[in-house]
């Protein structure tokens, strides 16, 4: 929280769909339960385009390189003290291997990354939904996911 609170932020993100399940990063240290899922993603470095960043970070959380597609949506999220417009982009996996990677801002044992796997819908949808990113709360399927447009507002 120190080092990404209260503070606007910009983040990119990328929905990477394989097999019909959705690859998810768990990440420690937010919200109540110390527990919240999202697509992987974060923040662009100065100099460095969304599309650079979303390749960087996707590298650094989950081992893939990937190949960014289309911008999908752009989302607000808002959970004090975290503030973050979220540009959300297709992805396809170009090379790597799937691992469970590392936030280099963090020391080696405050890492907040603590699980990368790929979900179905339904196993999403199966935590609380303070647990799980908030685009998942407008969405009913897979499918939704994938045709989610312009602003989401919360």
């Amino acid at each position: 929280m120190r080092l990404y609170g209260n503070r606007l932020r910009l983040r990119v993100c990328g929905l990477c769909l394989i097999d019909e399940k959705l690859l998810m990063v768990r990440h420690r240290g937010i919200g109540p339960t110390d527990t919240f899922w999202c697509p992987p993603g974060g923040g662009p470095q100065y100099g460095e385009t969304a599309y650079e960043a979303l390749v960087r970070e996707f590298h650094e959380e989950t081992g893939l390189s990937i190949e960014v597609g289309e911008l999908q949506f752009v989302n607000e999220f808002m959970q004090t003290p975290l503030h973050a417009m979220e540009l959300f982009f297709d992805v396809q996996i170009v090379g790597g291997q799937l691992r469970q990677g590392f936030d280099p801002e963090m020391s080696a044992d405050r890492q907040i990354i603590t699980e990368v796997r790929l979900m179905t819908f339904d196993e999403i949808k199966s935590f609380p939904e303070n647990e799980v990113h908030q685009l998942f709360r407008k969405c009913r399927s897979m499918d939704d996911v994938f045709h989610l447009k312009g602003y989401l507002k919360q």
